[in-house]
């Protein structure tokens, strides 16, 4: 059986408010590394939903696998993008307001049953572009080989960290 080829476009992120940049760009860079296509907009569940909703069945006719929603507060961006794909989303809860990012955390892992939305870290760009490759590693080998490097790469940080410091030399 043939590994299928994968679209130019594998992962679609979709940003409540510009404020969020920051963390779709450490999601972005992520990805970059993964070598995993994808794009970005702006787009409001509340004020734009007419543009949620060309956004996601634009970027599905590109080829997007899966769409990595961010939103504060209210939250209520994962869900609709969740509402109008039947591909995998990942909800990215972005810390502002007086709660620091909890209210956003709550609304995203509180999604209604059949609306599923997998729930990272709040401002957890990285992670999500992470759980992006492990949803497309199981499809695509070149995926699941890229991710095992990177995170090969992120342990060698961590080992390169530790020696600098000049801790300890059992392990």
């Amino acid at each position: 059986m043939s590994t299928p080829a994968r679209p130019k476009l594998n992962v679609a992120i979709l940003l409540g408010s510009a404020s969020d940049l920051p963390i779709a760009k450490k999601a972005a860079d992520t990805l970059d590394q993964l070598g995993l296509g994808h794009e970005t907009a702006v787009a409001s569940a509340h004020r734009t939903p007419e543009r949620v909703r060309a956004f996601i069945h634009k970027a599905e006719e590109a080829g997007a696998e899966v769409f990595i929603a961010m939103a504060g507060m209210a939250a209520a961006l994962p869900g609709v993008v969740a509402a109008e794909t039947l591909r995998p989303v990942i909800g990215v809860p972005i810390s502002g307001g007086a709660l620091g990012g909890a209210d956003a955390l709550y609304s995203i892992a509180q999604m209604p049953p059949g609306i599923p939305v997998a729930t990272v870290a709040v401002d957890g760009g990285v992670n999500a572009a992470v759980l992006a490759a492990h949803v497309l590693g199981v499809k695509y080998p070149e995926v699941r080989a890229a991710l095992a490097a990177w995170r090969q790469a992120q342990a060698q940080k961590v080992a390169e960290a530790h020696r600098a410091a000049g801790l300890s030399g059992l392990i």
